[in-house]
């Protein structure tokens, strides 16, 4: 083979089919993989911690049932994990500090600004209680309205300040100078034994109106036979228009211990204990967690009452705590599907793969483009062939061009089959093929009829005509 023909004779393939297929199953497999990463995360339990307390109060029976019960149920979407504070306002400011993402928190006391309420645990009543007095007392010295409680001593039940501070807001509304009573705190767990020895002329409770709590410190204050009386608050209507954290509430006959404890309804206040999120926890989430929050709470009420009392949160924009729009979004039936979630994500994904056919069809008649050079080359080489072969002098070179034309119509058959080459395409190539082959035969059987004498004059004088 001569020089020049050596230098046109086809280059190795790249199989373009291969490399764009393996391309397009590569960005395939990275959307489908990118979906399933994103459907995982999306649908994967989330553990969220709720800060409660104190140790042994009844908001931390009911933080753990619920704990356990998110954990039992099948297909959960949110686990808890209680954190143990010192009490709502300890709890309130782990909240506000971003520690946790849910709080039990009080209604009356300062709420961080990144809260939202997302239920109700439990509302609480104001007990006011005169322990009944031993011996004859006369009738000028009994205490029977808020306004006598001036220079009296008042038990407080409960070691948070929140108590206290309620107390003083009462004593405030009837004119009692709170600085000329005496308070005594005490622990609620320790309260009916404190009351036992404590010696005070009137108590203060809070809590459930069927707290077991309040009503042992009721009966702890029963002496000789005698029951306690309680003091109404008569300006609750006032205190709550004053002050929206709290509301009017009457304490039922007989709720408190016994049929006749007290023996008539009994104004008072109460407040709620909530349960908040921060804000900038996921609407999801939070509409997750208020889904389940309210669908177990029903099978919890009978190892925890309290858990049946769990209300859903005022969703009205003047709310004293702003709801989360996730728990919003539940309450009003407007919780988003999985589809409402992700459909803008679906959609994109779905743009991607068309783009990405794009791009693979452009990337694959990229791909082809080297092939479709050469076999261009290759068919002007096959021309030029077509020339030569029809002046050739010498058998040799024919049976040459022969066989590289057999190279190049294998090159073609291969560029066909990549799709690198167009029908069309090929046809040609098949008519420049066939005249070679004319060609080199008319020219073999030219030469063969030749004496050899004039085939090496012809060459040598086309070889000096070259020259």
């Amino acid at each position: 083979m001569t020089e020049g023909s050596a230098s046109m004779s086809p280059k190795p393939l790249r199989s373009a089919k291969r490399r764009l297929m393996f391309v397009l199953i590569a960005g395939a497999l990275a959307i489908i993989g990118t979906l399933l990463a994103g459907y995982y995360f999306a649908m994967r339990p989330v553990t969220l911690k709720i800060a409660v307390g104190p140790a042994n109060s009844d908001d931390i029976k009911v933080v753990q049932a619920l704990t356990q019960a998110f954990t039992n149920q099948q297909n959960t979407q949110v686990k808890l994990r209680p954190v143990q504070t010192e009490g709502a306002t300890a709890s309130a400011q782990t909240l506000a500090e971003g520690k946790v993402d849910l709080a039990i928190v009080r209604g009356d006391v300062d709420v961080p600004k990144n809260a939202q309420a997302v239920a109700t645990l439990r509302k609480n009543v104001v007990v006011l209680w005169v322990p009944p007095a031993k011996g004859k007392v006369r009738k000028s010295a009994r205490i029977t309205k808020i306004a006598q409680l001036a220079g009296r001593k008042i038990g407080v039940v409960g070691r948070t300040p929140a108590n206290v501070n309620l107390l003083k807001l009462i004593l405030t509304q009837y004119g009692v100078d709170p600085m000329k009573v005496e308070i005594v705190q005490f622990p609620a767990n320790e309260a009916a034994e404190a009351i036992k020895n404590l010696k005070a002329d009137a108590y203060l409770a809070v809590g459930p109106a069927n707290s077991k709590i309040t009503i042992d410190a009721i009966t702890a204050s029963v002496r000789d036979g005698g029951e306690p009386s309680f003091l109404a608050i008569d300006a609750s209507e006032a205190i709550a228009q004053n002050h929206p954290a709290y509301e009017a509430a009457e304490i039922p006959a007989g709720s408190l211990g016994s049929a006749d404890r007290p023996d008539d309804e009994v104004k008072t206040i109460s407040f709620s204990h909530h349960i908040v999120a921060r804000k900038g926890l996921s609407d999801s989430t939070v509409a997750a967690f208020t889904r389940q929050l309210f669908a177990i709470r029903q099978s919890l009420k009978t190892d925890f009452p309290l858990a049946a009392k769990i209300e859903t949160p005022d969703t009205d924009k003047d709310a004293v705590i702003p709801v989360h729009p996730g728990a919003a979004a539940f309450v009003d039936g407007e919780e988003k599907t999985f589809l409402d979630k992700y459909s803008d994500y679906i959609w994109w994904s779905l743009m991607a793969l068309s783009a990405m056919g794009s791009i693979g069809a452009w990337f694959a008649g990229y791909l082809k483009k080297d092939e479709r050079d050469s076999n261009t080359s290759q068919r002007e080489r096959l021309l030029e062939m077509l020339k030569t072969a029809r002046q050739s002098d010498s058998i040799e070179e024919l049976d040459q061009m022969q066989a590289e034309a057999d190279d190049i119509l294998r090159h073609t058959l291969d560029c066909f089959e990549h799709g690198a080459i167009e029908e069309g395409t090929l046809t040609a190539f098949n008519i420049a093929l066939e005249q070679l082959h004319n060609a080199v035969a008319d020219r073999k059987a030219l030469l063969f009829s030749m004496p050899q004498n004039l085939q090496r004059a012809a060459t040598q004088f086309r070889a000096a005509g070259t020259a």
